[in-house]
């Protein structure tokens, strides 16, 4: 009797590599990137965090045709979306940015030295920047780093007071797709962007992730914790959802 040979599997292959182009939006030049996914029924198309970039999601094998007639009709769409995102995003003298939800002009100090700092000029607040025009955004950004996580170390100490949590560690990044993490080990994690924001969404972002030393999930018992330490957290998602793309697309660099 011979032995039964067995038949080996073949691996499942693998997707085809992302394709890359550029699409014409009524003049704005986007890049596209177009992934094709095993288990996609359907085509999907989003608008990366700022407005600076699309990606679709393909079913595999789906014919190139049937992308470009889908993407074809939602030009108008594209052109809805788009529009809430500005294309000049330069930090140019007169131009304004956002700290803590109000409205900051900024102005070039013309010396080459000096602190990037806010002073209330006629009885609005403006943001003094030293340096070449074309470091602003650098010295801006610094900036933004800085007064994140002043403010975010405090509020983060006052949410772990509360709850008798312990926080590990605390880092500004400048993440697009989540304002915040927390790792198992209680290593906190923060967009600096969300300084820019209003404080009663800069505190909801500190309790959300001090809420997940003690619920590492999303569940009931997690959306509970976090709105008793921060009430206004309604209110607050509300804003992030409706402005939120608009902090990621301001370019500092």
């Amino acid at each position: 009797m011979f032995p039964l040979l067995s038949r080996s599997r073949r691996p499942p292959a693998k997707p085809p590599a992302p394709e890359t182009r550029t699409l014409d939006i009524a003049g704005r030049l986007m890049p596209l990137t177009i992934r094709q996914h095993e288990q996609a029924t359907r085509i999907t198309l989003r608008i990366e965090p700022g407005g600076r970039a699309l990606k679709m999601t393909i079913p595999r094998g789906l014919a190139a045709h049937e992308v470009n007639a889908f993407l074809d009709r939602h030009q108008g769409w594209l052109l809805t979306k788009l529009a809430k995102f500005t294309t000049d995003s330069s930090l140019r003298g007169g131009s304004e940015i956002l700290l803590r939800g109000m409205r900051h002009r900024i102005e070039h100090t013309g010396t080459l030295r000096g602190l990037t700092e806010v002073v209330t000029l006629d009885g609005l607040p403006v943001l003094r920047v030293s340096g070449l025009p074309e470091h602003a955004g650098r010295r801006i950004a610094t900036f933004l780093k800085k007064e994140a996580r002043a403010d975010l170390e405090k509020l983060v100490a006052a949410h772990a007071r509360t709850i008798r949590a312990t926080v590990s560690s605390i880092t500004m990044k400048d993440t697009r797709s989540r304002w915040g993490s927390c790792s198992s080990q209680g290593n906190l994690s923060f967009s600096w962007r969300i300084v820019m924001a209003p404080p009663l969404v800069i505190d909801y972002l500190a309790a959300h992730e001090v809420a997940h030393l003690r619920e590492m999930n999303h569940g009931p018992r997690f959306w509970a914790l976090c709105r008793k330490l921060c009430p206004d957290m309604d209110e607050a998602k509300a804003w992030l959802k409706r402005h939120g793309s608009q902090l990621h697309a301001i370019d500092f660099d």
